[in-house]
């Protein structure tokens, strides 16, 4: 903060006083704390062990053994709009993030991008003299903004930490990581053959991270924002951490609801008396096919041996990542820090339901709302877990996860948004071991941060008057197990599914996340007294439909208050290109064509030409020698994805449909030494039943067609985000088996890659005539 200067300026320097502390930076309080925020994605209430369930998680059990488990906090439901709320400490739809940031559109609760008014926390604790690192996910970055080419100031840099290392959007790929230093991307240091996974990478930064602050300003507190790539999709982990839960999940998902319930209240985690809610406890036609659960019972005997490995490698996959964060643990126990650091380790959302009831060795099926196969899952059986698979387990499994609440991640039940919360902080916190039960929400985060550390959320930042935090701190909640909880509302909304707590009350509507309904105004609200029935096991709205009524009326209230609308509750099955109409898509240029060149990082999928779901064709100037080799161009990965490559005297043009074997391939001879004009054109003749394209593919040479064949291409995105378009390589994890990591384009030169996708009737007439006349 700007100080007065207060020492003298004559002629003559020997006349004149100087004063450092006009310019200095300011000293944070004596004795603040250090801070330590731990964010997994996608973790039910019901899944760790220091909450009842059977994932074991030694480093949570430790710190929780050394400070307060909290049974009611809350967040979004979803992990961007909740990781908002943690960056800035307003409700999600004031920090434009209704939705995740791959799915914003257009409207100012949806666009993600922060307003300024909304100003992150780190800013102030960095003004305030902390060090700020962010090391992992990031997930709130604006889609638009995910080029080399665009502004940082939405970046985890601009947005105040001093430090980040990690990933861009929504999940990654734990094997190989689109990795960002920040603000460039980087290389993975080293592969999994070497013993690589992002856990471990992502610890090890953030031990030296704090270390290297520690060298240079060993009084200066530092906040840190660790949020791994655990436990979203893809589920990944080595098999020696797999393997330790052989079998411990054959009992299956209802039974699993059957053992933890118990457990849960005998910890204090639920009251007595608590009861279980049905497995697909929604109205039918009410919420999409993709979340219902099957019943165990009903599955064949391969399908439980399935199902119970794809439980066991989640498990896995938690348990590894909490023994690599114990190592950060570890070094501040060894280091002297843990006494004076502030812990909050916890979950972003409940269990996942993006595995369909079949679950997935593919996740992104679920974003291209393809089926998954069972036969096809379990030929990956023994994979599970591996490079070779993107996992998610079925739902059944997110329904487990999250007992004893209806549903899971993307609905306002307790399901979607209760999530496990642990607190320590040794030197304030005497309790050890408890519970606190008081009502909270993940806004409540950023008040309680400052509040421990002594600091104040200014009214102005960078200038900009500041909306007023929502939240409220929980710090009364250290010393006071009884304390009564000082919230009294908070509203949910999420892809349509909508609810709001009050007073011990809550309302929630039958109107599921992608159901494709539309007509809110008919919506069912059920009514639930949480403060007796934490489980939402019965609806009350009928006894007491006065009281419905009024939370109902209290949600539009708040709505208003806090820029909700409009509702967009679009079917990924039915309104795929609604939705990809809806996002963010590089602006139409006049003549539909966009250049790529060699020599530059990989292009996310959002800000290159729009291949999917359209004609396309795809040309590169290249001049080879007979020795050529490698990749033209690629975009994708071996889970879904397109290149164009020579190998062996062919060139080859694969189309890798979600990862489906077999890899699409048309083939001819590698053009002589010299220069060429080499490519594809696509034209889509069908819609297939799950929305793909189907249609010729041609490959030229100059202007001869050397081959041709039959393919079908992918409607939805090659991934949720990463595995950007690479000109003369591919990134690390290939789109073909074919060439495999052995990408790099030798023997000639490439000029450049020409993407045309002016001649499909996709492109919006009116954005493609306005980019026209903006250029005219």
């Amino acid at each position: 903060m700007a100080r007065p200067f207060k020492g003298t300026v004559n002629l003559d320097i020997r006349d004149s006083k100087p004063d450092w502390s006009a310019f200095l930076a300011d000293k944070a309080p004596k004795d603040a704390p250090n801070v330590l925020v731990i964010l997994y994605d996608d973790t039910g209430l019901a899944a760790w062990s220091p909450f009842g369930g059977r994932i074991n998680m030694p480093t949570l059990q430790r710190v929780a053994d050394n400070g307060l488990m909290y049974s009611q906090w809350h967040t979004t439901a979803l992990c961007s709009p909740t990781r908002s709320c943690m960056l800035t400490g307003r409700n999600h739809h004031q920090n434009g993030f209704a939705s995740i940031s791959e799915n914003a559109s257009g409207f100012p609760a949806y666009n993600s991008h922060v307003p300024l008014e909304c100003a992150p926390m780190a800013k102030v604790l960095r003004d305030a003299g902390w060090s700020t690192f962010w090391i992992g996910k990031c997930h709130t970055t604006p889609i638009d903004e995910f080029t080399m080419g665009a502004t940082k100031k939405n970046w985890p840099l601009g947005q105040g930490y001093d430090r980040f290392y990690g990933f861009m959007g929504g999940e990654t790929n734990n094997w190989f990581p689109d990795l960002i230093e920040d603000n460039h991307f980087v290389d993975q240091p080293y592969g999994p053959q070497d013993g690589y996974h992002l856990s471990k990478d992502l610890t090890d930064k953030a031990i030296n991270y704090i270390r290297d602050g520690k060298q240079s300003e060993p009084d200066k507190p530092w906040y840190l924002w660790f949020n791994p790539g655990a436990n979203h999709a893809p589920h990944h982990a080595p098999k020696e951490y797999i393997d330790k839960y052989k079998g411990k999940f054959d009992d299956g998902y209802e039974a699993y609801r059957e053992w933890v319930l118990p457990r849960m209240i005998e910890k204090g985690i639920l009251p007595k008396g608590t009861e279980l809610t049905p497995i697909n406890p929604m109205p039918e036609g009410r919420y999409t096919e993709a979340d219902a659960v099957r019943p165990w019972g009903s599955l064949s005997a391969d399908e439980k041996r399935l199902f119970s490995r794809m439980a066991e490698v989640y498990a896995g996959f938690s348990e590894y990542t909490d023994m690599e964060t114990g190592r950060i643990i570890d070094y501040l126990e060894e280091s002297g820090q843990l006494e004076n650091t502030l812990i909050f380790y916890c979950a972003d959302n409940g269990a996942s339901g993006e595995g369909s009831p079949n679950g997935s060795v593919n996740e992104g099926k679920f974003f291209n709302g393809y089926p998954d196969e069972i036969k096809e899952n379990l030929a990956m059986l023994d994979k599970l877990g591996s490079p070779d698979t993107y996992g998610h387990y079925p739902t059944g499994w997110a329904m487990a996860f999250s007992t004893p609440f209806r549903m899971f991640k993307r609905y306002t039940y307790n399901g979607g948004v209760c999530d496990p919360l642990v607190i320590s902080w040794p030197k304030a916190i005497k309790a050890r071991g408890e519970v606190r039960d008081q009502y909270h929400h993940v806004t409540d985060i950023v008040p309680t941060i400052l509040d421990c550390c002594g600091v104040k959320m200014p009214k102005t930042v960078d200038g900009v008057e500041q909306t007023p935090l929502v939240g409220t701190s929980m710090r009364y909640t250290f010393g006071d197990a009884k304390a009564p909880t000082t919230r009294v509302t908070q509203y949910y909304e999420i892809l349509g599914s909508r609810g709001i707590w009050h007073k011990g009350w809550k309302a929630v509507t039958d109107h599921g996340p992608f159901s494709g309904l539309g007509n809110f105004d008919k919506d069912h609200w059920s009514l639930f007294h949480t403060d007796e029935d934490r489980a939402e096991a019965h609806d009350l709205a009928d006894k007491f439909p006065e009281k419905a009524k009024e939370l109902s009326a209290l949600w539009m209230e708040e709505a208003k208050r806090y820029n909700v609308l409009p509702l967009i509750d679009y079917s990924i099955e039915k309104d795929i290109q609604k939705i990809m109409e809806l996002e963010y898509h590089l602006p139409i240029t006049p003549g539909g064509k966009y250049t790529y060149y060699p020599g530059t990082l990989p292009v996310p999928e959002r800000s290159v030409a729009n291949t999917h779901g359209v004609s396309y064709k795809v040309m590169a100037e290249i001049d080879v020698t007979k020795d050529a080799n490698g990749v033209i161009f690629a975009h994708g990965s071996r889970f879904g994805g397109h290149a164009l490559y020579i190998k062996n005297g062919n060139i080859t043009y694969c189309y890798n449909f979600l990862g489906i074997p077999p890899e699409q391939h048309v083939t001819a001879a590698a053009p002589s030494p010299g220069k060429h004009i080499v490519g594809v054109e696509f034209t889509k003749e069908r819609v297939g039943q799950y929305n793909e394209s189907h249609g010729p593919l041609k490959l030229y040479v100059d202007e001869k067609v050397v081959a041709e064949g039959e393919i079908r291409t992918m409607t939805g995105h090659f991934s949720l985000c990463g595995e950007g378009l690479c000109v003369g390589y591919d990134s690390s994890d290939p789109v073909s088996r074919d060439y495999g990591t052995n990408s790099r384009f030798t023997g000639g030169t490439i000029k450049k890659v020409v993407f045309d996708v002016a001649d499909d009737a996709y492109v919006d007439v009116e954005r493609h005539m306005q980019a026209a006349l903006a250029r005219d």
